[in-house]
């Protein structure tokens, strides 16, 4: 029976195999599209896409060009493509430079040219593109209140497109009738490739009546101006049957899943058995940690569900309604509920962190917390349930050195989850 002396160390060993099997090193050579007999242009967007750029860069064997966006300092050198940066996670003045620049690599080609679409999570506000009469602010004010909702990301995602002019499939149709690969980065629960990045390269089935429902139903305070867009059809988004996307593939390169399985095959190298909940939790991130902490406490206690010594891992994606004013992301938030609920437990240690590299809008990609956390933040003058009410995770885990920061990791598979019981 293996014991680990350093959790910490352990864990993120764990986070750092997640996230390897989501390198574009890995997964982009596998996944090639054929030479077209004509042009082969590049464009791309998300938090990974300089990476999976560069990487294209150096496995294709053939002239290319293009131009990607991601997130100011995600940058990497590329030789033939051109990498853009722009804000995340609210959208600004580059980001709209950027989506017009992708829209003109893609305009003017023909049917024998390919375009080479690198997708990833991040994407949908790196890629502002107003419709209609509408204006940046508008689209900035939109995914301000969605980040502030709670709304799953299919709900945001299905609002983000009837507001653009470049996502829901729009970008790829822009290419016609050049054929169109979209090679993708899964960051969306249950792996709908149209989803990530608002799918600006694909298209799907949602419609305007869809997106006002989800305005009333998660309560969103837009302007009028946007709501009548919305209802008009101006709003309406291409569907999959339209005839731009008949010669076009979607390529899912990376996911939770792999990248999860990829962790328990770490650990178990390691001597712990792990298990995987499940790659496609949603749900307010408070409440996902209050369940597993619960689990947590089961098998510490009990022995059951699991056996320990067991890591227990699971991926998806949270959301956090904004009650108070501080600072931290879906994850932190998470991880400090999950603390609350393990305050006292032997032999419980857990990492929660987006794969990315940050977690919300701050410079960590989570927090580190076992049953000793409540009690050291408690010494350090941190009431941490005081601290959760006012959304503040991350000054709470940064007062008591628990805060991870990894940096950027040029990849994007969403949360990650790993608690190990001893």
């Amino acid at each position: 029976m293996a014991v680990i002396a350093d959790p910490k160390a352990f864990l993120e060993t764990l986070f750092h195999a997640a996230v390897a099997a989501a390198d574009p090193a890995r997964v982009l050579a596998a996944n090639l599209p054929e030479k077209p007999k004509g042009r082969t242009v590049v464009i791309g967007a998300g938090k990974g896409a300089a990476q999976m750029a560069q990487v294209f860069e150096r496995l294709w064997d053939g002239p290319i060009s293009g131009a990607v966006v991601t997130r100011y300092g995600y940058g990497a050198r590329c030789e033939r493509i051109e990498v853009l940066e722009a804000s995340h996670p609210l959208p600004d003045e580059n980001g709209l430079k950027a989506s017009r620049r992708l829209l003109e690599e893609v305009s003017g080609l023909g049917e024998n040219d390919l375009v080479v679409a690198l997708i990833c999570g991040g994407g949908s506000a790196l890629l502002p593109m107003p419709a209609g009469g509408l204006t940046l602010e508008d689209e900035i004010a939109v995914n301000r209140a969605l980040l502030a909702s709670g709304a799953p990301i299919s709900a945001m995602n299905a609002i983000r497109k009837h507001v653009s002019g470049i996502k829901g499939g729009r970008l790829a149709a822009a290419a016609w009738p050049a054929r169109v690969v979209s090679l993708v980065v899964s960051d969306i629960p249950g792996d709908d490739p149209a989803l990530v990045a608002s799918g600006p390269t694909i298209p799907d089935e949602t419609t305007r009546e869809d997106a006002l429902r989800y305005i009333e139903r998660y309560r969103l305070d837009l302007p009028e101006r946007i709501l009548a867009f919305i209802r008009s059809d101006g709003s309406a988004a291409p569907t999959p049957a339209d005839k731009q996307f008949r010669r076009n593939e979607v390529r899912l390169v990376a996911s939770a899943a792999v990248s999860l399985e990829a962790a328990a095959e770490k650990a178990r190298a390691a001597g712990v058995e792990a298990v995987i909940l499940s790659d496609a939790i949603e749900g307010e991130a408070r409440e996902v940690g209050r369940v597993h902490a619960a689990i947590a406490r089961e098998v510490a206690v009990r022995n059951r569900p699991f056996r320990k010594p067991v890591v227990i891992l699971s991926g998806g994606e949270t959301t956090v309604t904004i009650r108070g004013k501080g600072r931290g992301g879906r994850n932190s938030e998470l991880l400090l509920s999950l603390a609350l609920g393990i305050d006292g437990a032997e032999g419980i240690s857990a990492l929660a962190a987006d794969t990315d590299g940050i977690d919300g809008s701050e410079d960590n990609a989570g927090a580190f917390a076992d049953g000793t956390s409540v009690a050291r933040l408690s010494a350090a003058g941190v009431d941490g349930a005081a601290f959760l009410d006012r959304n503040d995770a991350w000054s709470a885990f940064d007062a008591v050195g628990d805060i991870f920061k990894p940096g950027p990791t040029g990849t994007n598979v969403n949360d990650f989850r790993a608690i190990l019981v001893q």
